[in-house]
């Protein structure tokens, strides 16, 4: 059962790992502006926004999340298919809309999978999605080390076995108990998302989130412009990824040593200095790989005690809606807020400006974090161990 709910988890995100370091790089090889890479680059979290409540809203209804996650991982990997034809902007974009609807649908779906196939072993998911971090590591290495002998134009037919592993992990997936018998969901999800605690919630994830968005877009051409080479970008995307695993294997006893609003509040703070030695301090590389180091700070921290916040609060009538929300108002719209703030910063100023203006973000997400963030009613990952 483990390695089965491990592998999709590998698969996604090898498919992240073979995009986020290199695709700005492929479209700045297509000769698309810094506002187009921007915009394309927005795409894969923009429909972060509806398809995950669209897909969530399904899979609470029918109660058919595993049928759903096959159906999501098969017919983005056709619509990706686009690629190759390669069209011009606006074609492209479309490409990306609709793989990403699709693709975006699979990991909120399989979220709840995975707790719910683990129960009383909630503890256990650390462990089981670190093999996401595998596969991203596995992907950015590999795929790093291609584009050194390559063009990097070749990127899309590098990918394609990476989507072949999606889909056979799909149909792998365990199927979730009582799948087809769906309860009668109760309570107001109206109530729940109008509490101000889950309104803090989201609005640092949303923060967070635009922060990231120079570091999606634009980091790796920020390296190239310092003279770094794609293997050793992809070397520096790993290190984060490294750290991250490392914060997975650990959280467990972080959460029973300091609260969700100490975990928070302390990651945004590292998040906040990491921006400023990228903006900075890129040229010095023992402290790039620092900054690349605190990741697990401002990802893997968060994301683990986020992932279980949302379990407190929406509980199981609403969990697939919660886990939508999550990802829809702060991995979609943050993200894709934060894409296009970076791509007119780096327009007008370049690219160091972009991640001071994500340390300037954290500022603020640190002050509504210790103002409005509080634990949730049900939290017994996080505060019961």
């Amino acid at each position: 059962m483990y390695w089965r709910l491990s592998n999709l988890y590998f698969w996604f995100f090898a498919l992240l790992g073979g995009l986020l370091p290199y695709w700005s790089l492929y479209l700045e090889g297509r000769g698309f502006s810094y506002l187009q890479i921007a915009t394309l680059m927005a795409t894969i979290q923009l429909t972060k926004i509806i398809a995950p409540s669209v897909w969530g809203w399904l899979g609470d209804r029918t109660g058919q999340r595993v049928r759903l996650v096959r159906f999501g991982a098969i017919t983005g990997s056709l619509f990706f298919a686009g690629v190759f034809l390669e069209p011009g902007f606006y074609g492209l974009l479309l490409v990306m809309l609709a793989f990403t609807f699709f693709w975006n649908a699979i990991l909120p779906l399989y979220e709840v999978i995975t707790l719910r196939t683990l129960g009383e072993h909630r503890d256990r998911y650390g462990k089981v999605r670190l093999w996401g971090s595998v596969g991203f590591i596995g992907a950015v290495g590999l795929v790093g080390g291609l584009l050194e002998l390559v063009p990097i134009a070749t990127l899309p037919w590098l990918l394609l076995p990476v989507f072949a592993g999606i889909a056979v992990s799909a149909f792998l997936v365990p199927a979730e108990r009582g799948e087809r018998k769906p309860r009668a969901p109760t309570g107001s999800l109206k109530k729940i998302v109008s509490h101000p605690a889950v309104i803090a919630f989201f609005l640092m994830n949303f923060l967070l989130q635009v922060s990231h968005g120079a570091y999606y877009t634009f980091f790796s051409i920020h390296l190239e412009q310092h003279g770094y080479g794609k293997l050793s970008i992809g070397l520096l995307w790993c290190l984060g990824v490294i750290a991250e695993i490392g914060l997975f294997l650990i959280m467990h006893r972080l959460s029973r040593r300091f609260s969700v609003r100490q975990i928070a509040i302390g990651a945004l703070a590292l998040t906040m200095i990491r921006w400023v030695l990228i903006a900075e301090l890129t040229d010095v590389i023992g402290v790039l790989l620092l900054a690349q180091c605190l990741h697990a700070a401002s990802y893997g921290a968060l994301h683990a005690i986020s992932v279980q916040y949302i379990q407190g609060f929406f509980g199981a009538h609403h969990h697939g809606q919660g886990q939508a929300l999550y990802s829809g108002l702060t991995f979609g719209a943050g993200g894709a807020v934060g894409a296009w703030l970076s791509g007119f910063l780096v327009d007008g100023f370049g690219t160091p400006a972009a991640f001071w203006g994500g340390a300037a973000t954290m500022l603020v997400a640190i002050l509504v974090t210790w103002r409005g963030l509080r634990p949730p009613p049900k939290a017994p990952s996080m505060a019961s161990r």
